[in-house]
């Protein structure tokens, strides 16, 4: 070895070192996850230019595996259990809603910026120091003092106003015992939150009609009759009527009693369960999306297999694939217009998401999914069908027709990608992109750990914040998921990924990895002059950027391409009417 090569090896080694510290970094704290990607691009970086030119790795990245493994198992242990650390470390876990604890002595034993900020309260504070209406503070130590001196652990929900400024704020008090300290209450409190489903619950349980579960909504938000009336855009008198109706059939006296008897049955905090056992068998949004029900079969290996019917039932059916997000709802005006349009929308429930089991450990990945679209269109009597992709699930379109010719009749695929030849074409890509599908290639033995970061990430920061950074320099995509209706579509049907109860990296790890690890050109070449292939293409996208497009354009010129400058990889979300027109010419009834 000559001299030359030392600088190179030791640089190796102490990037090695600190990619440990921050595999470890990351498993303590979720938080910590930009800092690891900012650190693994600069050490995967010459990684992946070497392996692109069938060059000797420059780093031991196999040292690694070792302590991957060890962190993965303290990331899990963090995950399923907090609650033996304390008050401190509970409240430490809570980022955006103020939280404190109190003890039997109604002292606050640990408190959060946002209660410090919103209430005025921090750890040694007396309970009565706390800032609240008249009336409220004694309400919510009465409420404390009896929630720790009853064997009951049942969660309690205030409603009251802070001094202030008479901002409306809602308490949510849980009980929490600890194996080694005294119990305590947690506080959380936040503007109300309106939880998914709860909307639906409300109708099934008070027969209400859809206009006064949103009468009831917006009262329980605060809202005057005044206020409710104008973001309903009716008449006062409107809103009195259906409140009448309303209190009739929930039985209640008044506007105070009914929005107690609302707030008795709403969770509006972290670490609740479920509104209802209901929800889980049903895509609910909680706006504009109305409840779709699960359907269930079981495949010839026994395993069960979840999907979604949207749209018309009874329509031309489409075979939407959701990306490895499971985005398996559309906003509520795109599946209305499905609807008008007479499409049923069929939506498979992908192996290992929701309630669909997990393939087998040693099962090939992509080409059980295949198979298994394959027995759900069986299933359903559909011979063959156009096939609606998203982002990198033109892969398994590609994959499917390969192993099963003749049951795709069109591909058009959103945001769609095509095999990545070039080095570069990784390095144009955002870094949250280029983390992940670069990692599968090049170290797929760490990728595992690294989505189960990502996905812990995005239960602590929210959808809403996992959005932001995953898309947050796509001017066009943060434009998209600001939109309501679209956020809605996101958050309901990324439940299937990621929820309170479950959580698909596994499957999303083995699918990236063998995305990623298959080269799958013939599989694209197999399409042309037998089936029609449209790529629908956003300009500012995060993981096909307008360089490598032109790439795929030119690589690809049988392919028809749609581009659209305003665009990113949350295409469908906004185009969908475009989208929907370019599918009309496939979507032949027989």
């Amino acid at each position: 070895m000559g001299t030359d090569d030392k600088p190179a090896a030791s640089q190796g080694v102490a990037n090695t070192n600190e990619m440990i510290d921050r595999l470890y970094e990351v498993a303590v704290d979720p938080s910590r996850y930009e800092a690891l990607l900012d650190h693994w691009e600069a050490m995967i970086g010459p990684e992946r230019l070497a392996a692109h030119h069938a060059q000797p790795s420059v780093i031991g990245l196999d040292q690694l595996v070792g302590h991957v493994e060890r962190a993965d198992q303290v990331l899990d242990r963090v995950l399923r259990d907090e609650v033996g650390k304390g008050p401190q470390s509970i409240i430490d876990q809570i980022d955006h809603s103020a939280a404190f604890a109190v003890d039997q002595s109604l002292t606050i034993t640990a408190a959060n910026a946002g209660a410090s900020q919103l209430l005025h309260v921090k750890s040694g504070s007396r309970l009565q120091d706390v800032r609240l209406g008249d009336g409220d503070t004694e309400e919510l130590a009465h409420h404390i003092a009896r929630m720790l001196n009853s064997a009951q652990n049942e969660p309690v929900v205030l409603r009251g106003h802070t001094a202030d400024s008479d901002r409306l704020v809602v308490f949510h008090l849980r009980v929490i015992h600890t194996p080694d300290n005294a119990p305590f209450v947690l506080i959380l409190s936040s503007d109300i939150h309106w939880p998914d489903g709860f909307s639906e619950m409300l109708r099934a349980a008070f027969d209400l009609t859809p206009a006064e579960s949103q009468v009831v909504r917006a009262l329980t938000e605060g809202n005057t009759l005044q206020q409710a009336a104008d973001i309903r855009g009716r008449s006062v008198d409107t809103i009195r009527a259906q409140l009448k109706s309303i209190m009739a059939k929930t039985e209640t006296r008044s506007q105070t009693e009914l929005v107690r008897l609302t707030l008795s049955t709403m969770e509006i905090a972290q670490f609740t369960t479920q509104v209802s056992e209901k929800t889980k068998s049903v895509s609910q949004g909680y706006d504009t999306l109305p409840p779709r029900p699960f359907q269930t079969f079981t495949l010839e290996d026994g395993r069960r297999m979840d999907y979604l019917i949207l749209g018309d039932p009874y329509g031309t059916p489409l075979i939407y694939s959701p990306l490895d997000y499971g985005l398996v709802r559309w906003p509520a005006k795109a599946e209305v217009e499905a609807a008008r349009l007479g499409i049923k929308v069929i939506v498979p429930v992908r192996a290992g998401y929701g309630k669909s089991d997990p393939i087998p450990k040693r099962t090939p990945y992509v080409p059980q999914l295949c198979d298994d679209l394959a027995a759900l269109m069986n299933h359903l009597d559909v011979e063959a069908a156009p096939m609606l992709t998203l982002g990198g699930d033109t892969h398994i379109a590609c994959q499917f027709n390969q192993l099963h010719e003749g049951r795709i009749s069109a591909l058009v695929a959103c945001a769609g990608v095509l095999p990545l030849t070039r080095a570069e074409q990784y390095d144009r890509m955002d870094k949250w992109h280029r983390f992940i599908l670069a990692g599968a290639r090049y170290t797929p033995h760490l990728l595992p750990f690294m989505v189960k970061a990502g996905f812990a990430l995005a239960k602590r920061l929210g959808k809403r914040g996992f959005l932001q950074a995953v898309y947050g320099k796509s001017e066009a995509d943060t434009a998209t998921f600001a939109n309501q209706d679209v956020f809605e579509a996101l958050v309901v049907g990324s439940e299937v990924c990621l929820s309170d109860d479950h959580s698909a990296h596994d499957s999303f790890s083995r699918e990236v990895i063998a995305h990623e690890t298959t080269d799958w050109t013939d599989s694209v070449l197999a399409l042309k002059g037998k089936v029609p292939v449209i790529l629908m293409n956003g300009l500012q996208d995060p993981q096909v950027p307008a360089e490598t497009l032109a790439e795929f354009r030119r690589d690809y010129p049988w392919i028809t391409f749609d581009v659209f400058p305003d665009a990113g990889q949350l295409l469908f979300f906004v185009k969908w009417p475009q989208v929907l027109e370019r599918l009309q010419q496939f979507l032949i009834k027989t």
